[in-house]
């Protein structure tokens, strides 16, 4: 039977594996994403990348439940669950905006290679980033603004690449951190529950020879 430590290393591993995983298909989706990408060479890492979060998912409760007593489970079970959930949403507004602010910084710089007004350039610049590209496809439907369609398509597939590796920048700090996870000389915390002498002067005391739970 494996022991508790044991277990925690298992889990430990997983979660690192999974991380791994995770990194592969987010800097692989950064490497090979062009606007002229087709969705084949797309989906391997799409799929690497699901493969690490649904392992990561099912192993992290498991991992931090493992240093936590039995009855203070449910209490760290709602904290892991709202971290995550915290968690999420500053990843997307963080991303967001590497997404977004680099697409609009290489649009504007292409806008103005071509020549185009600042007043101009701006309007264009706004219109593509504030739909999040949807007016790409009717800027590309007229020939008078197609070369610009074909400038946005290219400053959003960069902005999406600086995202994806700030993306895999974030989960190498966080293989990194589960690296501790399973060395097995860290304590586990249900070991603060140990019994200890009692403190001199205790009534029923004698000779320091009762014992006392750490609080």
């Amino acid at each position: 039977m494996s022991t508790p430590s044991g277990g925690r290393r298992r889990w430990a591993g997983l979660v690192v594996i999974s991380l791994a995983a995770e990194i592969v298909g987010v800097a692989g989706l950064g490497a090979v994403i062009a606007p002229d990408t087709p969705w084949g060479a797309l989906v391997p890492f799409l799929f690497v990348y699901g493969f690490g979060v649904g392992l990561a998912t099912a192993q992290l409760t498991g991992v931090i439940l493992t240093d936590v007593p039995v009855a203070a489970s449910g209490q760290a079970s709602g904290t892991q669950s709202t971290s995550r959930q915290i968690g999420s949403a500053l990843g997307i507004a963080v991303l967001g905006t590497v997404l977004f602010s680099s697409a609009s910084g290489i649009l504007g710089g292409a806008l103005d290679d071509r020549g185009l007004p600042v007043t101009q350039r701006d309007g264009m610049v706004a219109a593509v980033v504030d739909s999040s590209g949807a007016a790409i496809s009717q800027l590309a439907a007229s020939p008078a603004t197609a070369p610009v369609a074909d400038d946005a398509k290219a400053a959003f597939s960069d902005g999406t690449r600086y995202a994806a590796w700030s993306a895999a920048g974030f989960l190498v700090v966080g293989l990194f951190a589960t690296l501790s996870l399973g060395d097995p000389r860290r304590p586990r915390r249900s070991e603060a529950h140990q019994l200890l002498p009692a403190a001199p002067g205790v009534a029923g005391d004698s000779g320091g020879a009762s014992l006392r739970r750490r609080p």
